[in-house]
């Protein structure tokens, strides 16, 4: 029997998606690979493959599962399995900096970002993009994990002497122009097979929480499942209009990404920047509430698995 196969390292992103498939009654398996085996000689059971595999898994622990994805999805491409999410998706779910690279390719706008694989490496970076206050980040982070921002070179340089920074588990270091929303919150474009579904604003006043070092640590502010739709902070916006949407859709689908959303901040003068491309979107049942509930993602999620299946089983019978 086909069915829907969801690889995942995180049994909480799946509560919703687990009832999105027992309302349309659709058949699924999970595969959380958190500890997992895999037979390169055993052929994959057909159906539809839909990626969840997160940046963010080694803060559950789980730091080799994009490694181990990374094999599944070699293995899945080799017997032309249906991935949603494939192999091209993981690696910008997990590399920041090839992020910014295919936005440049479609001519997104992203803040201005440079490189280095060493720590003593970044305050010189800092000298070079001379904008402060600046963003420090890992490649790899996931829920703004070890992003940090800073106000000046000289309590970066005290960060670093104090040990302060933290890790990047590639060994490669973001600096970045910090963009300052004109309105205190970021947007964040939900995209569900291509098709644009809605825009969330999420509240970034509070994303910052000042250190001794002069620093900032971005904890979970901008990842939606944290929040439990109590407050405004994450709101579904009616009327959205962007004149990049369809741009955002074209870069998402050239890049394998069936399923994800665009994070971006806009300045004061209307320019807007994107700063993350989300492979594993989470939606945040309260906002979705107080929408009216017209408009679910998980259950666009399922429908969307749940037609790639009978598409499937269509070609099969041909």
């Amino acid at each position: 029997m086909k069915k829907i196969y969801v690889i995942h390292e995180n049994e909480t992103w799946l509560i919703p998606l687990r009832a999105a498939f027992k309302k349309y009654d659709l058949p699924y398996e999970e595969w959380n690979i958190d500890k997992m085996t895999l037979d390169l000689s055993e052929i994959p059971p057909e159906g539809v493959f839909y990626n969840r595999m997160s940046a963010s898994a080694h803060t559950r622990d789980h730091r080799y599962a994009p490694e181990f994805t990374n094999n599944l999805l070699a293995w899945l491409q080799l017997h032309k399995r249906k991935v949603i999410n494939g192999w091209r998706a993981l690696q910008l779910e997990v590399r920041k900096s090839e992020q910014y690279f295919a936005l440049q390719e479609f001519g997104i706008k992203h803040p201005k970002t440079l490189i280095a694989n060493d720590v003593s490496l970044i305050p010189q970076l800092a000298e070079k993009l001379n904008q402060f206050p600046f963003i420090i980040k890992p490649n790899r982070g996931g829920k703004g994990a070890g992003v940090q921002m800073f106000y000046s070179k000289e309590s970066l340089e005290l960060s670093i002497k104090n040990n302060e920074i933290g890790e990047s588990l590639d060994g490669i270091w973001l600096v970045q122009q910090y963009i300052k929303p004109a309105d205190g919150r970021i947007t964040r474009a939900e995209f569900v097979g291509g098709e644009f579904l809605y825009a969330v604003s999420i509240d970034a006043t509070g994303g910052f929480q000042l250190c001794p070092a002069d620093s900032c640590q971005i904890g979970d502010a901008f990842c939606p499942a944290t929040d439990t739709g109590k407050s405004s902070k994450f709101s579904i916006l009616k009327d959205y209009s962007n004149q990049d949407l369809t741009k955002y859709s074209q870069f998402l689908q050239k890049n394998d990404i069936g399923v994800g959303a665009i994070e971006y901040a806009e300045d004061d003068q209307g320019n807007k920047y994107v700063y993350d491309v989300n492979t594993n979107t989470n939606y945040n049942a309260g906002a979705e509430l107080a929408n009216g509930n017209y408009k679910r993602g998980m259950e666009a999620i399922a429908k969307h698995l749940g037609q790639e299946l009978q598409q499937l089983k269509k070609l099969r019978r041909a």
